[in-house]
């Protein structure tokens, strides 16, 4: 269950030739990859790309319509190893992960098709996921497009341009034989906007047809000596041919000024940024008309030699917008230069970060300091632009920063892994801390408070493995965490199998809440929910077991801190030799919330009587030391004033955000603490008897506490 259903959103892609298609950048991709005629998509999802998997589950009858296969792949591997089916026939396909983690996943098969090449097109859309909103290491693509030789576009940040791209990089893949990479950015993927469609073609060759006609040529196959010839066809064929390509379909854009002198080289995917820099400093319109000439690098490898050297051939100095690190295009440029005589200076890396991602304020400066070195009587030209860092600087911001406390990313209110992480904490309160391997996924928040717990990450299914070199005999054993979703991707084998192998002795915790929940809630082999188009339903025990391992315990209620500490006890403890796998099973509570409100709703607005529980905090009771936030975390705890002067320690609260869980009354009573919590469930449409029963409670409440009233002493 995905967490955004595109169902309305899909249909305008049945739109046809001249009909406006408005929407966001991976709508458009999806529609253009079918105005292309692909005749295959697969792929992996992850941000920024997640909600293009999401768009094609969702568009299942219509990619059948046109008899175009679509599936979720396993992995990103799996996903590249589906191009397979562009080597030999003429068949577009499409694959997408995000990147760079997806494309480390995916560098085997990338490698073996780069190298031996393609017949049909190929197209591999990137979610570049870099800078300060990313979730994983900044790195780029471009690394990898220059290293195995695979075109690398980034196209300009409008839908019109990344249609065209994605339409192009298909014909640009067939005409050099080579797999392309299409990189659209966070901004790129959600920007808003419209172009005129086309009609969706339905694939030239089919897959069935490929299948009934089988071909072979050896000279495709990555083996010596073929693959000894790839290397030279690369360099002497495939290249040239794509050069050509670019070249004569001008795919990189040139954008006249009126200021010839200088010029600004940029990343296509950069193009929104410099232009807002610009409007700021009074140089552009919001309209697009500059007065600096700009170069668009709509594709950012290869670089068309001929086209940067007439661009800079008449300008005394020329900024290149690389965002990122290192300056690949930047050393190029300056190579391509240099040969041609071209004497143009580049600014690039000193006038902007080596790293970082290149926001407004950080192109304003970069912008504005090339100006200054080189055309410095333009700056008398140039307006202020407006800043907001001397409001950051101010005391008063800045007499905040001691008052407002930091707030770490942490899971859902509600979350049924914030309770294995509780009875983690409590294990290690008994047993002396521990060495504990995380992993990628939602789970990878307990190493942030309250539980402060994890001490490596390797990659998504790597936790088991990445405690490898600890299995070793030593008075503790060793926990590594891993969620279904990188359980499925990368952990049963180079996890769980790899652990049973060498006979592990150290403790894995396989976190299963039915979905891939944090790339989107999508649905894995574990998923209990029917799915009319997926085989789900395939539990993690059956796959441990399968691949040998003994010490199993599965828990399908992880609410249950008590049983999930004497669990997590027992593997550290027990004698048994051989991994220790602990499944700890609960509904992503996201997902359970968007599949149940829906349902509450629509009954209670029906009649009929529903009862929802929600906990609170007898204020009497609570004592104010706050034990409980800390093993919890939950964000619907919350601290409030008592209104007794005897008491100056606010005590716990909670607040309307509470989704009735529980997991805040187990942690107190499986850690001892006070017992403050209740349970008060709240009746919708209640019947005759409901009412009967409050009346009479409300009535023996009501003269227990005018008894007790009347017993309490007066102070004068």
């Amino acid at each position: 269950m995905a967490e955004r259903s595109f169902a309305r959103e899909v249909q305008d892609l049945k739109l046809g030739a001249g009909e406006e298609f408005r929407g966001e950048g991976i709508l458009a991709v999806t529609k253009a990859l079918l105005q292309s005629g692909v005749g295959y998509v697969a792929g992996y999802q992850g941000a920024p790309i997640s909600h293009l998997m999401d768009v094609l589950a969702d568009a299942q009858g219509i990619l059948g319509d046109l008899g175009v296969h679509f599936e979720s792949s396993a992995s990103e591997a799996a996903a590249a190893s589906t191009l397979a089916a562009s080597v030999m026939y003429p068949i577009r396909g499409a694959v997408t992960w995000k990147s760079t983690a997806g494309t480390n996943v995916a560098c085997d098969a990338l490698s073996n098709l780069a190298s031996g090449g393609v017949t049909g097109g190929a197209v591999i859309i990137i979610g570049e996921d870099y800078g300060e909103g990313s979730s994983i290491m900044q790195e780029r693509t471009h690394a990898f497009a220059m290293k195995s030789q695979m075109w690398l576009l980034d196209p300009r940040p409008n839908l019109e341009t990344i249609v065209s791209l994605t339409e192009q990089a298909f014909e640009l893949s067939e005409v050099s034989h080579t797999p392309v990479m299409l990189e659209v950015r966070i901004r790129a993927c959600h920007v808003h906007g419209s172009f005129i469609a086309k009609d969706n073609k339905k694939p030239e060759f089919t897959l069935a047809e490929a299948l009934e006609n089988p071909r072979r040529d050896t000279g495709r196959i990555v083996l010596p000596p073929a693959s000894f010839l790839h290397e030279q066809e690369k360099i002497r064929q495939r290249l040239p041919a794509a050069l050509k390509f670019i070249r004569e379909r001008g795919l990189n854009e040139t954008m006249p000024g009126d200021i010839p002198e200088i010029g600004i080289i940029m990343q296509g995917g950069m193009y929104n940024g410099v232009m807002r820099a610009l409007k700021l400093l009074g140089l552009a319109d919001v309209w697009g008309a500059t007065r600096v000439p700009l170069h668009v690098l709509n594709v950012t490898y290869p670089l068309v030699d001929e086209d940067l050297v007439a661009f800079c051939a008449t300008k005394k100095a020329v900024l290149v917008v690389e965002e990122g690190q290192p300056e690949f295009i930047e050393q190029a440029l300056n190579t391509i230069l240099r040969r041609a005589d071209v004497q143009a200076r580049i600014h690039g890396k000193g006038a902007l970060p080596m790293a970082g991602e290149y926001t407004a304020t950080v192109l304003i400066d970069g912008i504005r300091g090339f100006i200054a070195a080189a055309m410095p009587a333009l700056l008398d030209e140039m307006t202020p632009p407006p800043d907001a860092r001397p409001l950051l600087a101010s005391e008063t911001v800045q007499a905040l920063a001691p008052v407002v406390p930091p707030r770490p990313p942490s899971f859902c209110t509600g979350c049924p892994e914030r309770p294995i992480f509780s009875a983690m904490t409590l294990v290690q309160k008994e047993l002396g801390p521990h060495h504990i391997a995380a992993d990628i996924g939602c789970h990878l928040f307990s190493i942030n408070p309250p539980f402060n717990l994890g001490t490596t990450t390797m990659g998504y299914g790597l936790g088991a493995s990445s405690a490898a070199a600890f299995q070793v005999k030593a008075k503790k054993r060793s926990i590594s965490v891993m969620g279904d979703g990188g359980f499925w991707h990368n952990g049963l084998l180079n996890g769980v199998g790899n652990a049973v192998f060498n006979k592990h002795d150290g403790v894995v915790v396989l976190v299963d809440n039915h979905y891939s929940a944090a790339t989107g809630g999508q649905d894995i082999l574990s998923s209990r929910a029917d799915n009319a188009t997926r085989s789900t339903q395939h539990p993690i025990e059956d796959a441990v077991k399968g691949v040998g391992a003994k010490w199993v315990r599965r828990i399908d209620r992880t609410y249950d801190v008590a049983k999930m500490r004497d669990t997590l006890h027992e593997a550290l403890t027990t004698e048994e030799a051989g991994p220790k796998i602990i499944i700890a099973s609960s509904e992503c509570m996201l997902n359970r919330q968007r599949r149940e409100k829906p349902l509450f709703n629509a009954a209670v607005k029906r009649g009929e009587r529903m009862v929802k529980p929600r906990f609170g905090v007898d204020e009497d009771i609570c004592t104010g030391d706050h034990a409980c936030i800390r093993l919890s975390g939950c964000p619907s705890l919350s601290v409030k004033d008592s209104g007794d002067p005897l008491k100056e320690d606010p005590v716990a609260a909670i607040d309307n955000s509470c989704v009735g869980c529980g997991n805040c009354g187990e942690v107190s009573e499986a850690a001892v603490l006070c017992p403050s919590f209740y349970r008060a469930d709240i009746v919708h449409n209640p019947s005759l008897w409901d009412r009967f029963v409050s009346g009479i409670r409300t009535a023996v409440i009501g003269w227990l506490q005018r008894r007790r009233d009347a017993n309490r002493l007066a102070l004068a």
